[in-house]
Protein backbone atom coordinates (compact mmCIF):
# COMPACT_ATOMS: atom_id res chain seq x y z
CA UNK A 1 0.00 0.00 0.00
CA UNK A 2 1.27 3.48 -0.89
CA UNK A 3 -0.72 5.98 0.88
CA UNK A 4 -0.20 7.22 5.00
CA UNK A 5 -2.99 5.27 6.34
CA UNK A 6 -5.81 7.91 7.33
CA UNK A 7 -5.97 7.02 10.90
CA UNK A 8 -2.66 6.41 12.54
CA UNK A 9 -0.56 9.84 12.75
CA UNK A 10 3.45 9.41 12.15
CA UNK A 11 6.39 11.22 10.69
CA UNK A 12 9.13 9.52 8.58
CA UNK A 13 11.71 11.75 7.07
CA UNK A 14 15.18 10.23 4.87
CA UNK A 15 17.93 11.97 5.50
CA UNK A 16 18.37 15.13 3.41
CA UNK A 17 20.00 14.52 0.30
CA UNK A 18 21.81 17.03 -2.34
CA UNK A 19 18.74 18.51 -4.06
CA UNK A 20 18.06 16.89 -7.54
CA UNK A 21 19.62 13.50 -6.64
CA UNK A 22 17.31 10.67 -7.13
CA UNK A 23 16.12 9.05 -3.79
CA UNK A 24 14.87 5.92 -5.85
CA UNK A 25 16.29 4.08 -8.84
CA UNK A 26 13.91 1.61 -10.37
CA UNK A 27 16.34 -0.81 -9.00
CA UNK A 28 15.81 0.17 -5.51
CA UNK A 29 11.89 0.67 -6.31
CA UNK A 30 11.69 -3.04 -6.78
CA UNK A 31 13.64 -4.00 -4.12
CA UNK A 32 11.13 -1.87 -1.71
CA UNK A 33 8.14 -3.75 -2.48
CA UNK A 34 8.97 -6.33 -0.35
CA UNK A 35 8.52 -3.88 2.25
CA UNK A 36 5.29 -2.60 1.46
CA UNK A 37 3.14 -4.07 4.07
CA UNK A 38 4.73 -2.18 6.71
CA UNK A 39 3.71 0.92 5.72
CA UNK A 40 -0.45 -0.21 5.75
CA UNK A 41 -1.57 1.32 8.73
CA UNK A 42 -1.45 -1.08 11.93
CA UNK A 43 -3.74 -3.46 12.28
CA UNK A 44 -6.43 -5.20 9.85
CA UNK A 45 -9.11 -1.91 9.78
CA UNK A 46 -5.83 0.24 8.84
CA UNK A 47 -4.50 -1.76 5.97
CA UNK A 48 -8.19 -1.36 4.72
CA UNK A 49 -7.69 2.17 4.33
CA UNK A 50 -4.19 2.45 3.70
CA UNK A 51 -4.63 2.88 -0.19
CA UNK A 52 -5.92 6.31 0.43
CA UNK A 53 -4.15 8.23 3.62
CA UNK A 54 -1.29 9.25 5.40
CA UNK A 55 -0.07 8.94 9.26
CA UNK A 56 1.41 11.01 12.03
CA UNK A 57 4.60 12.55 12.18
CA UNK A 58 7.43 10.29 12.94
CA UNK A 59 9.93 11.82 15.05
CA UNK A 60 8.76 15.30 14.76
CA UNK A 61 8.70 17.54 18.00
CA UNK A 62 6.08 19.15 19.81
CA UNK A 63 4.47 22.47 18.50
CA UNK A 64 6.69 25.23 18.80
CA UNK A 65 4.16 27.99 18.09
CA UNK A 66 -0.22 28.44 17.66
CA UNK A 67 -1.31 27.48 14.41
CA UNK A 68 -4.57 28.86 14.18
CA UNK A 69 -5.53 27.18 11.05
CA UNK A 70 -4.83 23.64 12.01
CA UNK A 71 -7.61 21.24 11.60
CA UNK A 72 -8.50 17.39 13.37
CA UNK A 73 -10.84 15.90 11.34
CA UNK A 74 -12.00 12.57 13.58
CA UNK A 75 -12.80 9.19 11.30
CA UNK A 76 -14.30 5.91 11.54
CA UNK A 77 -12.78 3.20 9.77
CA UNK A 78 -15.56 1.38 7.38
CA UNK A 79 -14.46 -2.20 7.60
CA UNK A 80 -14.31 -1.82 11.40
CA UNK A 81 -16.46 0.75 12.78
CA UNK A 82 -14.25 0.44 16.07
CA UNK A 83 -11.54 2.08 14.88
CA UNK A 84 -11.23 5.49 15.56
CA UNK A 85 -9.09 7.42 13.85
CA UNK A 86 -7.89 11.01 12.53
CA UNK A 87 -7.22 13.17 9.61
CA UNK A 88 -6.09 16.53 9.27
CA UNK A 89 -7.25 19.51 7.62
CA UNK A 90 -5.75 23.22 6.82
CA UNK A 91 -9.07 25.98 7.51
CA UNK A 92 -8.50 27.99 4.40
CA UNK A 93 -11.80 30.25 4.99
CA UNK A 94 -13.97 30.82 8.00
CA UNK A 95 -16.49 27.51 6.70
CA UNK A 96 -14.32 25.93 4.62
CA UNK A 97 -11.52 23.07 5.71
CA UNK A 98 -9.19 21.71 3.26
CA UNK A 99 -8.02 17.67 3.46
CA UNK A 100 -6.97 15.18 1.03
CA UNK A 101 -10.16 13.40 -0.61
CA UNK A 102 -9.05 10.14 0.74
CA UNK A 103 -10.17 11.85 4.44
CA UNK A 104 -13.67 12.02 3.23
CA UNK A 105 -13.90 8.70 1.09
CA UNK A 106 -16.83 6.92 1.94
CA UNK A 107 -15.74 3.95 0.74
CA UNK A 108 -12.61 4.28 3.67
CA UNK A 109 -14.27 6.28 6.39
CA UNK A 110 -17.06 7.84 8.01
CA UNK A 111 -16.71 11.65 9.03
CA UNK A 112 -17.67 11.65 12.64
CA UNK A 113 -19.45 14.50 12.07
CA UNK A 114 -17.02 17.39 13.98
CA UNK A 115 -13.80 18.75 13.24
CA UNK A 116 -11.64 20.98 15.86
CA UNK A 117 -10.05 24.08 14.48
CA UNK A 118 -7.17 26.05 15.94
CA UNK A 119 -6.16 23.62 18.84
CA UNK A 120 -2.56 22.23 19.65
CA UNK A 121 -4.40 19.55 21.27
CA UNK A 122 -5.85 16.87 19.47
CA UNK A 123 -9.11 16.24 21.62
CA UNK A 124 -9.65 19.67 23.43
CA UNK A 125 -9.23 23.54 22.67
CA UNK A 126 -9.58 25.12 19.43
CA UNK A 127 -13.69 25.47 18.25
CA UNK A 128 -15.88 22.51 17.51
CA UNK A 129 -17.52 22.90 14.29
CA UNK A 130 -20.48 20.16 12.63
CA UNK A 131 -19.73 19.38 9.15
CA UNK A 132 -22.00 20.56 6.88
CA UNK A 133 -21.03 19.16 3.48
CA UNK A 134 -17.88 17.71 1.73
CA UNK A 135 -17.47 18.37 -1.94
CA UNK A 136 -14.07 15.78 -3.53
CA UNK A 137 -12.21 17.02 -6.42
CA UNK A 138 -13.80 15.02 -9.41
CA UNK A 139 -10.88 14.06 -10.50
CA UNK A 140 -10.10 12.40 -7.72
CA UNK A 141 -8.59 8.62 -8.31
CA UNK A 142 -7.57 7.17 -5.06
CA UNK A 143 -4.04 5.45 -6.06
CA UNK A 144 -2.83 2.07 -5.03
CA UNK A 145 0.20 -0.46 -5.24
CA UNK A 146 1.48 1.22 -8.49
CA UNK A 147 0.97 4.73 -7.91
CA UNK A 148 0.32 7.65 -5.86
CA UNK A 149 -3.60 8.99 -5.13
CA UNK A 150 -3.98 11.96 -7.76
CA UNK A 151 -6.14 15.11 -7.37
CA UNK A 152 -6.39 14.37 -3.42
CA UNK A 153 -8.24 17.13 -2.40
CA UNK A 154 -11.40 17.60 -0.48
CA UNK A 155 -13.51 20.76 0.70
CA UNK A 156 -15.24 20.54 4.12
CA UNK A 157 -17.87 23.25 4.99
CA UNK A 158 -18.20 23.66 8.33
CA UNK A 159 -21.84 24.98 9.96
CA UNK A 160 -20.94 27.46 11.26
CA UNK A 161 -18.01 30.20 10.65
CA UNK A 162 -15.05 30.44 13.04
CA UNK A 163 -12.92 33.09 14.72
CA UNK A 164 -9.53 31.34 13.62
CA UNK A 165 -7.57 32.86 11.62
CA UNK A 166 -7.33 31.01 7.68
CA UNK A 167 -3.68 30.13 5.99
CA UNK A 168 -4.02 31.74 2.68
CA UNK A 169 -2.70 29.27 -0.07
CA UNK A 170 0.06 30.42 -1.70
CA UNK A 171 0.83 31.53 -5.08
CA UNK A 172 2.74 28.52 -5.78
CA UNK A 173 5.33 26.52 -4.08
CA UNK A 174 8.61 27.24 -3.68
CA UNK A 175 11.44 26.06 -5.91
CA UNK A 176 13.52 22.47 -4.73
CA UNK A 177 15.56 22.91 -1.82
CA UNK A 178 12.73 25.67 0.05
CA UNK A 179 12.30 25.08 3.71
CA UNK A 180 8.67 24.08 4.29
CA UNK A 181 6.92 22.50 7.56
CA UNK A 182 4.38 19.91 8.08
CA UNK A 183 2.12 19.31 10.77
CA UNK A 184 -0.26 16.64 12.29
CA UNK A 185 -1.17 14.70 15.33
CA UNK A 186 -0.64 11.04 13.15
CA UNK A 187 0.96 8.17 14.82
CA UNK A 188 4.84 8.76 15.93
CA UNK A 189 6.32 5.74 15.39
CA UNK A 190 6.57 3.35 12.12
CA UNK A 191 6.84 -0.40 13.72
CA UNK A 192 4.69 -3.03 12.00
CA UNK A 193 3.70 -4.42 14.94
CA UNK A 194 -0.07 -3.13 15.94
CA UNK A 195 -0.03 -3.13 19.34
CA UNK A 196 3.02 -0.47 19.19
CA UNK A 197 1.20 2.26 17.56
CA UNK A 198 1.35 5.31 19.53
CA UNK A 199 -0.85 8.78 18.92
CA UNK A 200 0.40 12.18 20.37
CA UNK A 201 -1.92 13.89 21.98
CA UNK A 202 -0.19 17.21 21.39
CA UNK A 203 0.26 18.71 17.54
CA UNK A 204 3.43 17.89 15.81
CA UNK A 205 5.33 19.61 13.88
CA UNK A 206 8.95 18.72 10.96
CA UNK A 207 10.74 20.95 9.01
CA UNK A 208 11.54 19.85 6.01
CA UNK A 209 12.26 20.96 2.17
CA UNK A 210 10.55 20.96 -1.59
CA UNK A 211 12.14 18.21 -3.11
CA UNK A 212 12.78 18.08 -6.63
CA UNK A 213 10.50 15.37 -9.21
CA UNK A 214 13.52 13.02 -9.10
CA UNK A 215 13.68 12.85 -5.61
CA UNK A 216 10.16 10.70 -5.29
CA UNK A 217 9.87 7.84 -6.96
CA UNK A 218 9.49 7.74 -10.96
CA UNK A 219 5.29 8.94 -11.56
CA UNK A 220 4.76 10.02 -8.16
CA UNK A 221 6.01 13.64 -8.06
CA UNK A 222 4.45 16.24 -11.03
CA UNK A 223 3.49 19.77 -11.10
CA UNK A 224 -0.04 18.49 -9.37
CA UNK A 225 2.34 16.71 -6.37
CA UNK A 226 5.15 17.87 -4.60
CA UNK A 227 7.54 15.74 -3.31
CA UNK A 228 8.56 16.36 0.44
CA UNK A 229 11.87 15.53 2.11
CA UNK A 230 12.86 15.99 5.87
CA UNK A 231 15.42 17.56 7.23
CA UNK A 232 15.47 15.40 10.43
CA UNK A 233 16.74 11.95 9.64
CA UNK A 234 14.11 8.84 9.92
CA UNK A 235 11.04 11.23 9.88
CA UNK A 236 8.17 11.92 8.00
CA UNK A 237 4.32 12.41 7.86
CA UNK A 238 2.94 9.18 8.20
CA UNK A 239 -0.50 7.45 9.25
CA UNK A 240 -3.30 9.99 10.98
CA UNK A 241 -0.95 12.76 9.17
CA UNK A 242 -3.16 12.64 5.91
CA UNK A 243 -4.95 16.04 4.95
CA UNK A 244 -2.40 18.11 7.10
CA UNK A 245 -0.90 21.02 5.68
CA UNK A 246 2.20 21.65 4.01
CA UNK A 247 3.45 25.70 4.66
CA UNK A 248 6.33 27.87 3.53
CA UNK A 249 7.49 31.27 4.84
CA UNK A 250 5.79 34.00 1.99
CA UNK A 251 7.99 37.34 1.56
CA UNK A 252 6.69 38.85 4.94
CA UNK A 253 7.62 35.77 6.80
CA UNK A 254 4.21 34.56 7.45
CA UNK A 255 3.32 31.01 6.33
CA UNK A 256 1.51 29.88 3.37
CA UNK A 257 -0.37 26.36 2.77
CA UNK A 258 2.03 24.41 -0.19
CA UNK A 259 0.47 21.38 0.16
CA UNK A 260 -2.08 18.83 1.22
CA UNK A 261 -0.31 15.75 3.22
CA UNK A 262 -1.48 12.56 0.64
CA UNK A 263 1.16 9.45 1.04
CA UNK A 264 4.56 8.31 0.58
CA UNK A 265 6.63 9.19 -2.38
CA UNK A 266 7.77 6.03 -3.09
CA UNK A 267 6.04 2.82 -2.90
CA UNK A 268 6.75 -0.14 -0.26
CA UNK A 269 8.71 1.99 2.07
CA UNK A 270 8.13 2.73 5.78
CA UNK A 271 7.44 6.24 6.48
CA UNK A 272 10.68 6.97 7.90
CA UNK A 273 12.48 5.44 5.08
CA UNK A 274 10.76 7.68 2.22
CA UNK A 275 10.28 10.78 1.14
CA UNK A 276 6.49 12.51 1.82
CA UNK A 277 3.93 13.37 -0.89
CA UNK A 278 1.95 16.26 -0.92
CA UNK A 279 -1.38 17.31 -3.27
CA UNK A 280 -0.34 20.84 -4.07
CA UNK A 281 -3.14 23.64 -2.78
CA UNK A 282 -1.83 25.80 -5.57
CA UNK A 283 -2.43 23.62 -8.22
CA UNK A 284 -5.47 23.22 -7.01
CA UNK A 285 -6.80 26.64 -6.15
CA UNK A 286 -8.91 27.37 -8.67
CA UNK A 287 -11.07 24.41 -8.62
CA UNK A 288 -11.19 25.34 -4.69
CA UNK A 289 -11.87 29.12 -4.76
CA UNK A 290 -14.62 28.10 -7.64
CA UNK A 291 -16.18 25.32 -5.34
CA UNK A 292 -16.53 27.46 -2.31
CA UNK A 293 -18.01 30.73 -4.33
CA UNK A 294 -20.83 27.84 -5.79
CA UNK A 295 -21.92 26.31 -2.25
CA UNK A 296 -22.01 29.39 -0.19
Amino acid sequence: MDRFPLIAEAEHVAPARPIGEPVFSLKSSRRTVARTAAVALAGAACAAMMSGSAEAIVNGKDSTQRYPSMVSIPVTGVDDPTFKGVCGGSLIDAKWVLTAAHCVDPKLVTLDGAVRVGSEWRKSGGTVRSIAKTVTHPSYRNGDDSGPNRHDVALIRLNRAVSEKPIRIADKPGKPGTPTRIMGFGRTDDSPDATEVVFPDRLQELDTRRGAVSECAPGYADSTRLCTISQVPKAMACHGDSGGPQVQRDRKGRWELIGVTSGPGAPGVRCSEGPGLYTSAPAHADWIHRTMARNG
